[in-house]
């Protein structure tokens, strides 16, 4: 068998046994503990701080192995503070955040194991979550239950169920967060585990097997935004995509991106082709039908948007700039996405536009797109930053575009 056969035959063993979309998915693991703080002290001298780096580390590979992106708050005996952990995890962009943990108790009876997560049922006043995690809870605890499930499938230990804890890493991130407690080093049957290298690995494979089973849900970063019902439909009837597993909604959209989007909702090779010309200009920028690509300096053929571009160029959409660029990946104003999105409207079922009203003190009837804004929020497609304000030349954010697409879609 080629090299090339074993690799493709492996990929598809991968796929079969984990779910497809866990080759997109970050998980940040973060060994409890470390450096100045060493954690409990159990029997035999069993140190915490070694216990849980090494099977944070066991986790990591096992992860890797299964195509998951997967980054550690420590990978050695470092002192992190927790609020430097969670600032940590913050900073990824991940989907998913596991700290691991070795038990202790003044009860030497004390066994088992058991997962923590951030509950809102059970708020505490003097450890207030953040806004993000208090709207998280029925992810985080699906996400515990999966791994407790699995940890407990390969270690044996007792069953402690699930735990609502205020403990800070659990409570203060922004994505679905648990504490895995894998058993105490407190209790001597327990402890002979947790130094046991083979059971340390058992325990890694529980907790990784868990993380697989768990599917993160989609765009892990608009769980807790605005326009997370928006984006979730318009990704549910394919018109929009994300950045791995995030959708990035307070980012700038780009051109690029608002052509792509278009021609998803209108189909640009559906549309009739506009060819006016004047004399001998003609009036649209790329030469009708041309490749757009070959007209400006910015945009070649290996542009990931050159053929949308290509398409946009037989409907005259967009103009270049006096540079010789068409800049694909400049962000766009709400006023260029109100009059290119009108533009297609008319192209597709055209209407008599409607006659100018003050609808907001931003827009004036001068304006190059107020004729277009006017008539989209007449058709209760596109809103204003305020009742007052549409603020044309700011950028378009990628939730915005998210709800108007999914106002003309539902409406």
């Amino acid at each position: 068998m080629t090299l090339l056969k074993r690799l493709i035959l492996f990929t598809l063993l991968l796929t079969i046994a984990f779910p497809y979309q866990a080759f997109a998915y970050k998980v940040v693991l973060d060994p409890g503990h470390g450096g100045s703080d060493p954690g409990a002290i159990g029997v035999g001298g069993l140190r915490e701080t070694d216990v849980n780096l090494d099977i944070t580390l066991k986790v990591r590979q096992a992860l890797l192995e299964r195509g998951y992106e997967v980054v550690m708050t420590r990978t050695n005996d470092t002192f992190l503070s927790l609020a430097e952990r969670v600032a940590f995890t913050n900073e990824q962009q991940a989907d998913l955040f596991v700290s691991i943990h070795a038990n202790a108790h003044s009860s030497s009876k004390a066994n088992g194991t058991m997962v923590l997560y951030y509950d809102n049922a059970y708020p505490q006043e003097d450890y207030p979550a953040s806004s993000a995690m208090t709207q998280l809870t029925p992810y985080s605890k699906d996400l515990a239950q999966h791994v407790q499930d699995a940890l407990l499938a390969q270690s044996g230990t007792k069953d402690l169920g699930l735990t609502p804890s205020a403990v800070y890493v659990a409570r203060m991130g922004t994505i679905p967060s648990i504490l895995v407690e894998t058993a105490f080093l407190t209790n001597a049957s327990d402890a002979a585990l947790l130094a046991s290298s083979s059971m340390r690995s058992k325990m890694a494979l529980g907790i990784a097997n868990g993380i697989s089973s768990y599917e993160p849900p989609p765009f892990t970063d608009v769980l807790v935004h605005w326009s997370k019902a928006a984006v979730l439909r318009m990704k549910n009837k394919g018109i929009v995509e994300g950045v791995g597993n995030n959708y990035e909604p307070d980012r700038a959209l780009t051109r690029a991106e608002f052509l792509t989007l278009m021609d998803r909702v209108f189909t640009f090779s559906k549309l009739p082709a506009v060819c006016s010309t004047n004399g001998s200009v003609t009036s649209n920028v790329y030469g009708c039908g041309s490749d757009a690509s070959k007209s400006y300096s910015d945009l070649s053929t290996s542009h990931w948007a050159s053929t949308v571009f290509a398409k946009a160029a037989k409907l005259n959409l967009l103009q270049g700039y006096a540079d010789g660029t068409i800049r694909p990946n400049q962000a766009i104003t709400r006023g260029e996405v109100a009059y290119l999105f009108n533009q297609l409207l008319q192209m597709t079922s055209p209407t008599a536009q409607p006659t100018y009203t003050a609808a907001f003190d931003d827009v004036p009837k001068s304006m190059w797109s107020a004729s277009a804004i006017l008539s989209l929020k007449d058709k209760g497609i596109i809103n204003g930053i305020s009742d007052t304000s549409f603020k044309p030349d700011q950028t378009m954010t990628r939730a915005e575009i998210a709800a108007l697409l999914d106002r003309y879609l539902t409406k």
